[in-house]
């Protein structure tokens, strides 16, 4: 019973408490935007619709992340490297955040600036929908009628994203990740650029979402998202991983990312004539 208590109630209370430190640190953030940025205040307040979003977003683009992780734990067993895994991604995670989110204030300011990296946006979002497809397809045994439908949109996917890869090469870096053994403190380290280097795309693509939600409530919602993915890895890693891969996440993931990106191109043709007027 002790054994359990320090393995896995300790890890998951930790990931707890550093949820709501990082959800502090996120106030105070949008805090300061505000008093720089006075003409296009964030509001901060949040519906409980906003925050499933983002948790939903996270969770959903977060299928590479929880399998490395899953990896990860596997080299680096114990309690103790648990926590360090969690407290590099969890800040990892909230900087990426914060620095989105820094970037959409300053860009909010100039329609044409504003336009163009939303536009950047949809782009990386039909990227995601590619992948979610990809995950889908190699999943051969389940849902066969569903098979021929997703392979002609990713192949459709897969035309477009190729005449944008000379911008999406800045956005999705090619870079492979090994799950080594590490110190507790090189695994901090470590585990802090995981959510960079997995997940440039995803933050990247948050930034369609912004101009129909509420940002600081979105923002919440993609803390929330990290820490349940972790409790998940920290108690039932397989189970946690399955779940994320599920080939129906996989196809609605797809369908809601070009959804999204679609809104985005309307979003830029919107911002575009406004400014224009």
């Amino acid at each position: 019973m002790k054994r359990l208590l320090i393995q896995q109630l300790v890890p998951i209370f930790l990931t707890f408490v550093t949820f709501l430190v990082l959800s502090t640190f996120l106030y105070g953030f949008l805090l300061l935007l505000n008093s720089i940025f006075v003409q296009h205040q964030v509001i901060l307040d949040f519906r409980k619709r906003d925050v499933l979003i983002g948790i939903a977003v996270y969770l959903k683009t977060a299928v590479d992340f929880a399998i490395f992780i899953g990896n990860l734990m596997k080299t680096n067993p114990g309690w103790q490297k648990r926590i360090a895994i969690e407290l590099g991604t969890a800040v990892g995670n909230a900087f990426g955040t914060f620095f989105i989110l820094a970037i959409w204030v300053v860009f909010k300011q100039l329609p044409i600036l504003m336009a163009i990296m939303v536009f950047v946006a949809s782009i990386v979002l039909f990227r995601m929908a590619q992948e979610s497809f990809e995950e889908f397809l190699k999943q051969k045994d389940s849902f066969i009628k569903m098979r021929r439908p997703a392979y002609l949109l990713q192949s459709q996917l897969n035309f477009v994203n190729k005449i944008f890869r000379p911008v999406l090469r800045f956005f999705v870096p090619n870079l492979s990740l090994k799950a080594k053994k590490l110190s507790f403190l090189n695994l901090v380290v470590f585990s802090f650029t995981i959510p960079f280097i997995l997940g440039l795309d995803d933050f990247a693509g948050y930034i369609s979402l912004f101009s129909i939600i509420n940002v600081f409530g979105f923002a919440l919602g993609v803390l929330v998202g990290h820490m349940i993915l972790n409790i998940g890895l920290f108690a039932i890693p397989k189970k946690t991983v399955q779940i994320v891969t599920h080939p129906i996440v996989l196809i609605g993931g797809g369908f809601a990312f070009i959804a999204l990106g679609g809104w985005g191109l309307i979003e830029v043709i919107r911002i575009l004539f406004t400014s224009v007027l």
